[in-house]
């Protein structure tokens, strides 16, 4: 009788099990560890048998492949350190030596090491004796069950799609302010600020609720009915007639995610007001049908019209009243309006790290239509939480780096998503412009712009979780060994979600839990500071929590006057774009502070004062911004003098190092190169990165542009356009030709001569 493929199999195991049949009432993973010791023996005897049902063979082996390959990692470690132990340790029970000594006079068999083995393992992986209670501890997947507030009532929610500018967020508002009690939770402290003066100019008084900020409507600081936070800082135990969640596509973001899943499961409002892009729809509703609740889906069209140019900008001669310039670094930033004013034309400056408060001073700037200030440059920071009076996007590069899901960096086309974001800030209702356009700066990136807006955008997939502190609490109960970076990577590594969602990068928290491990702080506390909100590529921000944490955990509070020696306030307005990036970290600082005095407030108890200096801070900031063409060549001439400046990698001059390295290069060279323009420095860059769809003629002519300080210089002050150098480069090629730089160019000249006659043989 012929045996099936579930006999053979069972044949395959059932010496295995038997030989592990004392162990398998344990249900544990020390069964698989046995298991994987014992499995070379295992194969050779089973060898034979497997050739002869070679039609099985295969799937046996991947079967058993498969599963020996989620334990693999973990024996070898334990193998490893079992080997160090006996072979380098001063010192050995007296059971373990009498086995290593029947071993070694053939009177005891390897396997009776397995004991000792199984002890050794224990210790260094304390998880193995609570795997079971820790597997169901980071199970995420019924996020829903984690709020039985929401879940103890019938919500309605509401989701309003459209695109950027369509009123969407308008009608959620005024259910939010016609009820008697709600909730606006946006992505930005600039958004929640707006619906709070909007609230309360509307007569409903309306708290503010930030990380670092809280702004009572009563001034007996009685709570009113109508709060506007951020996203991170909405209750979830609080009841609200409505509530509204703005930009809910942001749900999928790999480092924010989880507090609009946290915001659209948990929040305790009768009717749950979402707004953002209809690509989030399918998603939302698959998680609103797994708490039982409908979706009632109300879709809105763009009030304004918006035209994809087909003509691309190409110079900044070409600047019109209205435009904003649209780039994806700071060194972009810095050379775009530094060009814009060599012009005699003053533009307004907003990029993400400006504090709230410069950036408010610069959208007013430009919206003021006294002001003569009429050109904008900025960054995507304009796609949300900013009003602004624009006629024509202009798209300086389509390249943004981004961060991928495993916290890589990623340097990539604009999604379409991103373009139709920021696109969508030209010709704003309400506004003098009754119509927006869209185009590119460069011509070879207009049509690569058109497909990118007429793509459909892509539907959000996943919602993000992050692991809760009392999560990591009940982990440290049964780890209590174990560092917070190690707590973190051993629940990630045994959660599970399902396919509606993913667990955020925890990158930046391990950072600050490595940072601050040897600080002696309890795990709570701990756990607060790394989910502090501060960029890690910020030195003097990390050393400034790092000093906050040792200083915290001497139970020494940290006062107003020890925080103004540490940042050396006051503070002079800048001089140069070091000490302007230096005044932004400074700013941080000041919001790091703020945000840790809301959280210990014993502990930082000045945050009344830190917030006066803040705002005159901001004045400074504001100062070098409004000079920051000024900063920028007192900069350069820095750097062109020689002087080292220490310079963060978005730092604008770090360029200078590679236009030195250049030149360098280019010592000696017998012929001249023409100099490069400010402007095509990014453009440059771009095309490394786009080598995909760019041309090789076009590379190889940005290759061959030239790069000098004189023409430089010249183009920045204005006294050169690129036509006239363009204009200089075939005159100075006709005359190379024609023999008008004496003997050695001739020389050049017979030399290209015979490496073309060589080609062309």
């Amino acid at each position: 009788m012929a045996l099936g493929g579930s006999d053979l199999l069972w044949l395959f195991l059932q010496p295995c099990l038997l030989r592990l049949s004392p162990l398998l009432s344990s249900n544990s993973l020390y069964v698989y560890l046995y298991y994987l010791m014992l499995w070379n023996r295992f194969l050779m005897n089973y060898l034979r048998f497997l050739v002869g049902i070679y039609k099985y063979s295969f799937l046996i082996l991947i079967m058993s492949a498969f599963f020996f390959s989620l334990i693999a990692r973990l024996f070898h470690q334990a193998f490893i350190s079992f080997r160090k132990y006996i072979m380098e340790s001063s010192s050995v029970s007296a059971d373990l030596h009498i086995i290593l000594n029947d071993i070694c006079c053939d009177a005891g068999h390897v396997d009776d090491l397995f004991p000792f083995f199984l002890r050794h393992a224990k210790q260094i992986f304390p998880m193995l004796d609570c795997m079971d209670d820790l597997r169901k501890i980071s199970d995420l997947r019924l996020p829903p069950n984690w709020y039985p507030e929401a879940r103890a009532i019938q919500r309605k929610i509401i989701f309003h799609a459209g695109p950027t500018n369509s009123g969407k967020t308008y009608h959620a508002i005024q259910r939010f302010l016609s009820a008697k009690s709600g909730i606006y939770c946006g992505p930005l402290k600039l958004l929640a600020h707006e619906i709070f003066q909007k609230s309360n100019h509307a007569n409903v008084p309306c708290d503010l609720v930030t990380g670092e900020e809280r702004v009572y409507a009563n001034e007996d600081a009685r709570q009113a009915t109508h709060i506007a936070c951020t996203i991170e800082m909405c209750s979830t135990n609080t009841p609200y007639e409505v509530a509204v969640i703005d930009e809910i596509q942001m749900i999928r973001d790999p480092a924010r995610g989880w507090a609009w899943t946290r915001a659209l499961l948990g929040l305790c409002a009768e009717e749950i007001h979402v707004c953002g892009e209809a690509a989030a729809i399918e998603l939302v509703t698959e998680l609103m049908y797994t708490t039982g609740e409908e979706v009632e889906v109300r879709n809105y069209e763009r009030l304004t019209p918006l035209t994809v140019l087909d003509y691309a900008l190409e110079s900044l001669d070409n600047l019109r009243p209205g435009d904003c310039i649209v780039c994806f670094s700071k060194n972009d930033i810095y050379s775009v309006s530094r060009q814009i004013e060599a012009r005699g034309l003053e533009c307004a400056v907003i990029y993400g790290s400006l504090p709230p408060g410069t950036k408010l001073e610069q959208a007013k700037k430009f919206n003021d239509p006294d002001d003569p200030c009429k050109i904008l440059v900025a960054t995507d920071a304009i796609g949300m939480g900013l009003n602004l009076c624009i006629k024509r996007i202009i798209f300086n590069s389509i390249i943004k780096p981004t961060i991928n899901e495993k916290g890589e960096k990623e340097i990539d086309l604009i999604t379409t998503s991103q373009a139709l974001q920021i696109s969508g800030r030209a010709g704003r209702y309400g506004s003098s412009f009754k119509q927006g356009e869209v185009t590119t700066m460069h011509r070879d990136d207009l049509a690569q712009l058109k497909e990118i807006l007429s793509e459909p955008v892509r539907p959000v997939k996943a919602a993000g979780l992050h692991p809760t502190a009392e999560q990591i609490e009940m982990f440290a109960y049964h780890l209590p060994d174990a560092t917070l970076s190690n707590l973190i990577d051993i629940f990630v590594s045994l959660s599970q979600v399902d396919g509606l969602y993913f667990v955020c990068n925890i990158d930046d928290f391990k950072f600050l839990a490595d940072m601050i491990q040897h600080i002696p702080l309890n795990l709570r506390s701990r756990y607060v500071f790394c989910t502090a909100p501060l960029n890690r590529k910020e030195p003097f921000v990390c050393t400034t929590l790092l000093k906050f944490a040792r200083q915290f955990s001497r139970n020494e509070p940290l006062t107003f006057d020890w925080l103004c020696r540490h940042t050396k306030w006051p503070l002079a307005p800048p001089k140069n774009i070091k000490e302007l990036v230096h005044l932004e970290a400074v700013h941080d600082v000041f919001d790091l502070y703020l945000w840790l005095s809301y959280r210990f407030m014993d502990m930082f108890p000045d945050a009344v004062l830190v917030r006066d200096i803040q705002k005159k801070l901001d004045d400074i900031i504001q100062i070098g911004v409004c000079n920051i063409t000024r900063l920028i060549r007192a900069s350069q001439s820095t750097a062109a003098s020689g002087a080292a400046v220490a310079v963060s990698e978005e730092f604008p001059l770090s360029r200078t190092k590679r236009d030195t390295r250049l030149m360098s290069d280019l010592q000696g060279a017998e012929s001249t190169v023409q100099l490069p323009t400010a402007m095509e420095a990014p453009e440059e860059r771009r095309v490394k990165s786009l080598k995909a769809y760019r041309s090789a003629a076009r590379r190889e002519d940005l290759k061959t542009h030239g790069r000098g300080s004189l023409a430089d210089r010249l183009l920045r002050e204005g006294l050169l356009t690129q036509e006239m150098l363009r204009q200089l480069e075939s005159e100075w090629q006709v005359q190379h030709r024609n023999g008008r730089y004496g003997p050695s160019s001739k020389r050049d000249d017979q030399n290209s001569s015979k490496e073309t006659g060589k080609k062309k043989k």
